[in-house]
């Protein structure tokens, strides 16, 4: 089929996804990633250009995300990092917040910061809020700039106190620091130009210690797809949003999250708002290897925050709000001290992978768990390529039984299926229940390699009616990437209150960040802006983000605080409003990629014995990629494909949309 050729690629710790769309002519693929993550996603390319008989020359636009920040900051292997801030604020880093990791050990420690203090350095200077009180002497800054030259320092960050609001030292600094030296040089004022000294010194050094990492990588990425005849390509930000590959090379702190962000964006896209219109939003259930990540879509829109947590390090830019937990296909079942059966964190991971991979694995998994229940069989190939063994997953299960005290493998698999199910449903209720969301209200997505496999019985343990599984399920945040939208963000702290401010004022400020943003997007012309704001009642310490008008109205912007605060605390308070931070997002909107879907019928493959919550069943086994638009599967069912598997319970049927998506919805038998 001809027409414009597209391709998202999407970085794992295990494999490479890989989407290409060529007009609506949907091929995926997967390799492992590789050491040199630019090396796998080439391969990955080449597969499926192969697979859909395209030259990688034909490929028109190449969108991307990786791990390679997100990896830096969790193994601690990024850049040797230099701090220069302002006199007497040396140790922010270190001193951090008042929370304790554990409130009852008195013998607990704080991890230790990004920076060490032999390479943090001051500057005689100082702003307040209302302007700058003493210039930075250049003088002084070059003798800092030798004295990290000596540190052997990699990148460098600059914080110095109140910058946000007066950078005019911290441009300095930066200017004499450029000049002096060869390394990246990152300011706190062009990172995160909002107050909280420490959130702010902390995202800083995030950007600086991944900067060279993600520099070398994009660059190394640029030249390979430059050989290939494949387009530069265009880089999934923490946002949910792309950018050009110079501008995360600029500010690569914003690529971290990026491909659980993509995943977000393409759950939004492959439900396409039909699904959607009969409830309050989508819960994304992203079910992986090691973990499971879940997220919201409410109005359409993906759930963002500036308040998450990267390893142990607080990173405020925005990005796509995710709740990560520990149970994926490869979390091991275990047995405590007490003698509970427990499931994960520790993955078996690629290597050696679960028992049934036959790659060497001992620990029984999740997927082996699921192997002895029958949701996967023995004819099950994972990818394509890869064989099940039933017999060794049985005995590692068996091993288990005897040592949690358990009636055999069957049981021990009951048992590890529903300890991983109660811990992701937690995670469901924790970015719902505990935000003042009622879940039943939601419609479920489920997607990653194991997600559609367990997402049923999730949503039997949260009454949510609906779960939807896209076709692309097992590669979907690849496929966000051909769905997502380029975005700007800037933000500009502006402290007063809500009832005094100066509009005018407000106003002003507003336009200044949107000019900011609208330079920085590749259409200005067909920018969308949204305006945003940042408050708190008096005497809080964090604040809640709404919506503001254009021009500004403070009524109705305070009318939305009030809602905001009732439906995510539970009350609102007759107390004064303070604006703290205005934002703005600029945004060139592209269409959701249109997917034809012709299947050919004839999808009933076998039948065997699978274990449902009421007992054994007889259950059919799909082919889904030969479900044809239309078609409604009563369960109990499995839908096998190459990339993931869909178990639908007795209770359960599944309603094949026109584009290959698997519409579930509670039944009869």
């Amino acid at each position: 089929m001809s027409g414009k050729t597209t391709v998202g690629v999407d970085v794992g710790g295990t494999f490479t996804d890989v989407v290409l769309l060529r007009g609506d002519d949907l091929v995926t693929a997967k390799v492992p990633s590789t050491g040199d993550q630019s090396v796998g996603v080439m391969d990955g390319i080449e597969k499926a250009c192969e697979r859909a008989a395209v030259d990688p020359d034909g490929i028109d636009d190449f969108a991307h995300a990786m791990t390679v920040s997100v990896n830096a900051l969790l193994e601690g292997n990024g850049a040797r990092t230099a701090l220069v801030t302002t006199e007497g604020f040396r140790d922010v880093l270190e001193i951090g917040r008042q929370n304790r990791p554990s409130l009852y050990d008195l013998d607990a420690e704080k991890p230790a910061p990004l920076v060490p203090r032999r390479r943090r350095f001051t500057v005689d200077e100082r702003a307040t809020t209302d302007g700058i009180e003493r210039k930075v002497d250049p003088d002084s800054v070059r003798n800092v700039a030798r004295r990290i030259e000596d540190s052997d320092a990699e990148a460098v960050a600059v914080c110095l106190l109140h910058a946000y609001a007066h950078p005019d030292n911290e441009t300095t600094v930066a200017d004499v620091l450029e000049t002096e030296l060869d390394v990246p040089i990152s300011t706190s004022h062009e990172v995160l130009a909002e107050f909280r000294e420490y959130e702010r010194t902390s995202t800083t050094v995030a950007d600086a210690y991944v900067t060279p990492a993600i520099d070398a990588y994009i660059g190394r990425l640029v030249e390979r797809a430059a050989e290939a005849g494949v387009p530069e390509p265009t880089v999934m930000q923490a946002n949910g949003g792309i950018t050009d590959a110079v501008t995360v090379r600029e500010h690569a702190v914003r690529t971290c999250l990026s491909g659980p962000a993509a995943g977000v964006v393409g759950a939004r896209a492959s439900v396409g708002g039909a699904t959607d219109r009969d409830h309050a939003g989508l819960v994304t259930f992203d079910m992986g290897g090691t973990s499971s990540d879940v997220s919201l879509v409410r109005e359409g829109e993906v759930e963002r925050t500036t308040d998450a947590v990267i390893g142990d390090y607080p990173v405020s830019t925005p990005m796509v709000d995710v709740t990560t937990v520990g149970a994926g296909g490869g979390s091991i079942g275990w047995v405590d001290a007490g003698g509970a059966l427990r499931v994960g964190p520790e993955s078996a991971g690629a290597d050696p992978g679960p028992v049934c991979y036959g790659q060497g694995g001992t620990d029984p998994t999740v997927t082996d768990a699921n192997v002895v229940l029958g949701f996967i069989g023995s004819s099950t190939t994972l990818g394509g390529e890869l064989e099940i063994d039933v017999e060794a997953a049985r005995d590692a299960l068996a091993d288990l039984a005897d040592e949690a005290d358990l009636d055999g493998p069957l049981d021990a698999a009951r048992g590890v299926y529903r300890v991983a199910n109660a811990t992701m449903t937690r995670a469901i209720r924790a970015v719902t229940l505990e935000r003042g969301h009622d879940p039943r209200n939601f419609g479920l997505v489920a997607f990653g390699g194991a997600g559609p496999m367990h997402a049923a019985a999730l949503a039997d343990r949260l009454d949510i009616s609906t779960v939807v599984v896209p076709r692309a399920c097992g590669v979907l945040s690849a496929f966000g990437l051909l769905a997502a939208d380029e975005k700007h963000d800037a933000v500009r702290t502006h402290r007063e209150s809500l009832a005094a401010a100066d509009v005018s004022a407000v106003d002003t400020a507003y336009e200044d960040l949107e000019a900011a943003v609208r330079e920085d997007c590749s259409d200005p012309a067909s920018a969308v802006l949204t305006r945003r704001a940042d408050l708190r009642y008096a005497g809080q310490s964090f604040e809640l983000t709404v919506s503001a008008d254009r021009p500004f109205d403070p009524e109705a912007v305070a009318r939305r605080f009030h809602a905001a605060h009732e439906t995510t605390y539970g009350y609102r308070m007759d107390e004064t409003v303070d604006l703290v931070n205005l934002r703005v997002e600029a945004a060139v909107e592209r269409a959701d990629p249109a997917v034809a879907y012709d299947a050919p019928g004839d999808a009933l493959v076998d039948e065997r014995e699978a274990h449902f919550a009421d007992g054994a069943r007889r259950t059919k086994i799909y082919d889904r990629e030969r479900l044809p638009p239309g078609e409604t599967v009563a369960g109990p069912a499995v839908l096998e494909q190459d990339e993931s598997t869909v178990v639908l319970p007795p209770n359960w049927e599944a309603r094949v949309d026109p584009d290959g998506t698997a519409v579930l919805t509670e039944g009869s038998e």
